[in-house]
């Protein structure tokens, strides 16, 4: 079984301090290779991206998705895309996600302590997910 994804932020500083003490000779190519470094990182199992906003969210908020986590989620935003969602909520366990459905990107995500209030605006769907 794959060992559980974490996005943390503190190694896209490494990269990024990494990146920046190449030599200015290799800079086009280390600027391609940041890039792809980048998308890496940010991006997890099910070509689900999280915008740097989630990943703060998720550090912050001590989220860890492991790999199993990330591909329901994954599956999640495939039924909101064959249903016409655009920005929908996803309800995993005790996260909710908010996904840019179209670019398949976590904008925020949420544990049971920060959906406290309960009210969520400009989303025009909702997925549940269940555990199997």
């Amino acid at each position: 079984m794959a060992n559980p994804i974490s996005l943390n932020p503190a190694s896209r500083a490494a990269a990024d301090a990494s990146s920046a003490a190449r030599p200015a000779a290799n800079a086009k190519g280390a600027g391609a290779f940041a890039a792809a470094l980048d998308a890496a990182n940010t991006r997890g199992a099910g070509g689900v991206r999280f915008s740097n906003h989630a990943q703060q969210r998720l550090a912050s908020r001590n989220i860890d998705l492991g790999q199993e986590q990330q591909m329901q989620l994954s599956n999640a935003i495939d039924k909101a895309a064959q249903r016409g969602g655009n920005q929908s909520l996803v309800l995993m366990d005790n996260l909710a996600f908010i996904v840019n459905v179209p670019n398949r990107t976590v904008v925020t995500a949420l544990d049971d302590q920060s959906r406290k209030e309960g009210v969520f605006t400009q989303i025009d769907s909702v997925v549940l997910v269940y555990q199997k």
